[in-house]
């Protein structure tokens, strides 16, 4: 969300006049997106402004403006934290920076734009995007969900969707202009709907399938409490809809998940995890899991360990616990698994997910998987990295292909987070889906 974010903003940025620079020692002007979700977040935000904090001091008329969702949820505080700081603006409310840096250009420091606009979602804007092959598409902004570790709800507000014949337009409109893939998102993107055309997120998925025939559809990121049949048996029936979904279940423990708010149990989970297999064999599922949560003892633990291998996922987010100030459990709570039994309990998760990842990736020695072409990879220029519709990452010798194509790929080895195989004879590598 925050790379689709910054598309947008550049976007409003540049029909204003601005350009980007080289890098940030060129730049006239600094802006930070920035992401509240966990700590470690707001501490490397914290980091990079006390660097900028320098490059102010030694050049006259830097301008430094702080975006996002640490500025909707710390507020005008950062100012004292950071007095260096121009101005602050939140999610929703990009479409007055431009406004915003002409009065710092006139001496008008310290302005903050932090209201929610309940019915802001950027339509009209179209974002300069950062990849010409695959690319993100907010359908809808906000969560309703108040999870008791989350700041989603306070930083991004209420959920609003994007109109369907909206969504379809900027897909068809993205088709026409060569993307192969786009990933709709939403904090609980699942949640979408259109009450006027009476349309869920399994209508949506369906429509926008079958209006960009070839193109590759993903979504992220799904609630397990609204994760339908209905849902799911689209994405079994449309071959362009990618069979990967990311459910975040963050414990295997149903004491915990009632703890945290999420609206399921343990069984619950497991029941749309059973479904998911039967209705679309050969699906990889990949979540989120948060260790050592508010009164988590050693029997809530092992329950994730078990849920874990119970799934099978192709990986996780991984993270321990870190209280954000404003939740729900940060009020209500305590507090009080040791911050070193936090970090044990989590490398036991990183463990066994390196472990259950490079299983499931070594099983696929041997076989021949699509695989669409993204870019050069990192290492070798005489090499190309791509995803599967699994999203599994997959590095092979470019020959002939180039970034867009869809190349067969035979599996040659595998680690536990990449693929590494060669392609087969180009007349069917480059065949569309």
């Amino acid at each position: 969300m925050n790379q689709a974010d910054t598309e947008i903003i550049t976007a409003i940025l540049t029909e204003g006049g601005y350009a980007p620079a080289e890098d940030e020692h060129s730049a006239d002007m600094v802006l930070l997106n920035t992401c509240a979700v966990r700590a470690n977040a707001v501490d490397r935000a914290g980091n990079v402004l006390s660097h900028l904090k320098g490059m102010k001091r030694r050049r006259k008329g830097l301008v430094v403006g702080l975006l996002g969702c640490v500025p909707q949820y710390e507020r005008e505080q950062l100012f004292s934290d950071f007095p260096f700081v121009d101005f602050i603006v939140g999610p929703d409310n990009y479409r007055d920076l431009c406004g915003i840096v002409r009065s710092v250009r006139d001496g008008v420091r310290q302005q903050s734009r932090i209201d929610y606009d309940q019915q802001e979602t950027y339509a009209g804007i179209e974002p300069v995007r950062a990849s010409r092959i695959s690319t993100f598409l907010p359908v809808m902004r906000g969560c309703n969900n108040h999870c008791a570790f989350c700041v989603v709800s306070v930083t991004r507000g209420r959920e609003r969707s994007v109109a369907f014949d909206r969504v379809i337009a900027e897909v068809t409109g993205l088709e026409k202009a060569g993307y192969r893939e786009v990933t709709l998102l939403g904090q609980n993107v699942n949640s979408w709907r259109d009450a006027g055309k009476e349309l869920d997120f399994a209508g949506l998925l369906e429509g926008v399938s079958h209006a960009v025939p070839s193109m590759r559809i993903r979504f992220t990121t799904s609630h397990p409490k609204d994760i339908s049949e209905s849902l799911v048996r689209v994405i079994g029936e449309r071959p362009n809809l990618c069979n990967h979904i990311h459910l975040p279940v963050q414990s295997g423990s149903s004491r915990m998940l009632d703890l945290m708010k999420r609206g399921h149990t343990r069984e619950e989970y497991l029941d749309k995890i059973a479904m998911i297999r039967d209705l679309v064999p050969g699906a990889a599922i990949t979540t989120d899991l948060i260790a050592g949560f508010c009164t988590e003892t050693e029997e809530d633990h092992r329950q994730t360990l078990s849920l874990m291998e119970a799934v099978g996922y192709d990986t996780a987010f991984m993270f321990y616990y870190s209280v954000r100030p404003g939740t729900w459990a940060a009020r209500n709570l305590p507090d009080d698994v040791p911050e070193a039994v936090k970090k044990a309990r989590l490398q036991e998760i990183i463990e066994l997910q390196t472990a259950m990842s490079r299983d499931l990736y070594q099983r696929e020695i041997g076989k021949t998987v699509e695989v669409l072409a993204e870019a050069e990879s990192k290492r070798s220029p005489s090499k190309l990295m791509g995803r599967t519709a699994t999203n599994r990452a997959v590095v092979f010798d470019r020959k002939s292909f180039k970034p867009g194509d869809h190349v067969q790929v035979r599996i040659t080895a595998a680690t536990s987070a990449t693929l590494s195989g060669e392609a087969v004879s180009p007349e069917v590598s480059k065949s569309a889906l």
